[in-house]
């Protein structure tokens, strides 16, 4: 009886031992859990469970310890509960900082994901305040070289009227220049048929005085020699 009594013993401390490692296991999970609270929520349920088997099993043991019916292995078997009671505390004690760790974790991600997204919403308004600013800045980049267009066209409209007003000018002039060129043609034609005149005019005067010499000297020769 004494060795098929030890083989649930032996059965329900190795289950014992096999829950301890779980939630321990358990822990370390929750402990590393990055998030989100869903995520968490289902860790802790799954932890609830194992403890909820492991209380079992301990309490399981603990009455076999009782029902044990020498006082040594008795008095043994309430030692290893004990021990395992406290253990289980242990990992209570260990499952409540990782799940506070894990909260304050996922509680400053969050807080770091906000921050973020105002940073990004920030840095957005930025970029459309940027962006508004630098076509603001085109638009009115735009504007001056539409001004100076308009005033280069204006001057080059001002430019092609005043060589207009040149050409016609040079026009009339090259129409008085064809008319005074023809006025001094006329007037050379008259110097030259003047000149010629004045030639004439002089060689009958130089005729007339010789002529008029030649007859006072001949009177002269008359009354004063007039043996000759």
């Amino acid at each position: 009886m004494a060795a098929a009594a030890c083989v649930p013993v032996r059965v329900c401390h190795q289950e014992i031992v096999k829950f301890d490692l779980e939630i321990k296991a358990a822990v370390q999970d929750i402990r590393d859990c990055p998030g989100p609270l869903s995520a968490l929520t289902e860790l802790n349920a799954a932890v609830k469970e194992k403890f909820h088997h492991l209380r079992g099993r301990i309490q399981e043991l603990e009455q076999m310890a009782k029902e044990q019916d020498k006082e040594s292995e008795k008095q043994a078997l309430l030692r290893e509960v004990e021990n395992h009671k406290k253990q289980m505390l242990s990992n209570q004690a260990a499952w409540r900082k990782a799940n506070l760790a894990c909260k304050i974790a996922i509680d400053n991600s969050e807080k770091d994901q906000l921050l973020q997204g105002r940073d990004s919403l920030r840095q957005r308004k930025t970029t459309k305040e940027s962006l508004a600013e630098s076509a603001s800045n085109i638009t009115e980049s735009l504007m001056g070289i539409s001004r100076m267009m308009s005033q280069q066209v204006q001057q080059s409209e001002e430019t092609v009227q005043t060589l207009a007003n040149s050409s016609r000018t040079i026009l009339e002039a090259n129409e008085e220049f064809k008319s005074m060129s023809g006025t001094i043609q006329l007037g050379r034609k008259l110097i030259t048929k003047y000149n010629r005149r004045e030639l004439t005019d002089k060689l009958l005067i130089f005729l007339a005085l010789a002529l008029f010499l030649a007859t006072v000297l001949y009177i002269l020769k008359k009354r004063l020699f007039p043996f000759l």
